[in-house]
């Protein structure tokens, strides 16, 4: 058996598969987000270890005397700060914070940046967040003697070593992409130092092995070993075999991602594409990444007091065109392509007949928008998608699918009912890293169907997201 431990923003689950890669089990456990104030967005890391304690207790319910390989996977960017002790110094700043614009703003106006990481500085980042430490948590700052990733604190709880992916690395904006390393330049420009930083190995490489107090606690042999692991697309990716280069899949989870394989680094910072390394060996991968999907559905159904999935399944089962409602998802800000850390999200077009049903529809209508935004940025550095696998608790609505799939003019393929996401990722490469096995496993889930395009909406659905930049330029005016 092997376990995938994934870390999200609102929970972390886990995932128990056989040999034959069949899901065994799998156990959940929430998690909350602080917002303190406008544009910060934290969580305590013993939250995390908790959440894995009572995934872990579910689990063992089921036996983990077998399990011969873990692997981790998790939310990106955050910044845990660490002391001598290996004590955590203040709560985690996550991938959506954005206090740090000013920060990331003055990091990308040094030309190293981009030159070396292949990415734009974005607030979210880690880097960034750090030298807003130093500039106004001088004492956290000065006692900060290591730097973890989320997942990597669980890794550090799990094994006691201070070890990142290089998937994950990728996000820093310390990280040489092409050549898969720290960059001791942009380590100093940031003001950090290689030896605060983990040491690095592959996704599916092992970084540890499992102490005997856990493994004695929950059932697990003791030693087991512990693999790299991967940023959660990165993971998400190997789950659903989305490894080589023509191969992509659309994300509605909390963000959007529009994810592409490839066999090379190709970054294009410019156009606000994530450009990172894959959490396989030799691989690397795009992305295009909008802030809020998911995330501004719940945000509706918070408004109007009722369930999202109540609000999707009213909308039936028949598309429609666009209405003259527009709504732009930018709740926290935005990274492709706008990159914007003060752009706010708006509804326009609002008249005496805007209802629920009318407002929801804008919703799941500018999310598929801003992901075109993604798919064009996308298109713009020379990559080809011929269709996209959708993955993502957004996914379990039909109508958003078939909203996407014309929006975006692309095939969506809806997997079998399972997890083909970031924690079945995570113990595949849990898997690879116990076996020696390779890419050769991560292959595509089995498809229950396919959603095309609607040839009769397609050009109702370019026209809306024509008006959809529009506003979105008008908007950035504004911010």
């Amino acid at each position: 058996m092997y376990l995938g431990l994934d870390l999200g923003t609102s929970g972390l689950k886990g995932v128990l598969i056989d040999a034959d890669q069949r899901v065994l089990a799998e156990a959940h456990a929430p998690l909350k987000v602080s917002r303190p104030h406008e544009g910060w967005s934290e969580q305590s890391p013993a939250a995390w270890i908790g959440a894995a304690e009572a995934v872990l207790g579910v689990l063992a319910r089921h036996g983990l005397g077998q399990v011969r390989g873990i692997g981790l996977s998790g939310q990106m960017h955050g910044a845990v700060l660490l002391d001598a002790a290996c004590d955590v110094l203040r709560p985690c700043i996550l991938w959506n914070d954005t206090r740090a614009h000013a920060e990331a703003a003055a990091m990308d106006a040094d030309p190293r940046f981009r030159a070396i990481s292949g990415n734009i500085v974005f607030p979210g980042f880690t880097a960034p967040k750090l030298a807003w430490v130093a500039r106004h948590e001088p004492e956290i700052f000065a006692r900060t003697d290591h730097v973890l990733l989320p997942k990597d604190y669980l890794r550090l709880w799990m094994t006691g070593a201070h070890v990142c992916d290089m998937s994950d690395a990728a996000g820093t904006s310390w990280f040489d992409t092409g050549a898969r390393d720290w960059s001791e330049a942009l380590l100093a420009a940031g003001g950090m130092t290689r030896a605060q930083m983990p040491a690095l190995v592959e996704g599916s490489a092992v970084s540890g092995l499992l102490r005997r107090e856990l493994a004695d606690r929950f059932g697990l042999p003791a030693g087991v070993p512990v693999a790299g692991g991967g940023g959660d697309n990165a993971a998400s990716a190997v789950g659903a075999g989305v490894v080589a280069p023509g191969q992509g899949f659309v994300s509605l989870g909390t963000s959007g991602v529009l994810f592409a394989a490839d066999e090379g680094c190709r970054p294009s910072p410019e156009t606000a594409v994530h450009s990172f390394c894959h959490a396989l060996p030799g691989r690397w991968h795009q992305m295009g990444v909008i802030l809020a999907a998911t995330d501004a559905l719940n945000w509706l159904a918070g408004l109007l007091g009722r369930p999202p999935a109540d609000l999707t399944v009213a909308l039936g089962g028949a598309l429609r065109p666009p209405g003259r409602g527009l709504f732009l998802p930018y709740l926290g800000g935005e990274r492709t392509p706008l990159n914007d850390a003060a752009i706010r999200g708006a509804f326009l077009g609002l008249e005496h007949e805007t209802g629920a049903e009318a407002a929801t529809r804008a919703v799941l209508e500018g999310v598929a928008f801003a992901l075109a935004d993604c798919r064009d940025a996308l298109a713009a550095t020379g990559t080809r998608l011929d269709h996209l696998i959708a993955l993502g608790g957004g996914a379990r609505s039909d109508y958003w699918l078939k909203v996407l799939a014309t929006t975006l003019d692309l095939p969506l393929l809806v997997p079998q009912a399972g997890d083909f996401g970031a924690a079945f990722g995570a113990a595949r490469l849990g898997l690879m890293a116990a076996t020696g096995s390779g890419a050769e496993i991560a292959t595509p889930p089995p498809i229950a169907r396919e959603i095309a395009p609607d040839p009769a909406l397609r050009a109702a659905f370019a026209e809306g997201h024509v008006r959809y930049r529009a506003a979105r330029d008008a908007m950035k005016g504004l911010s």
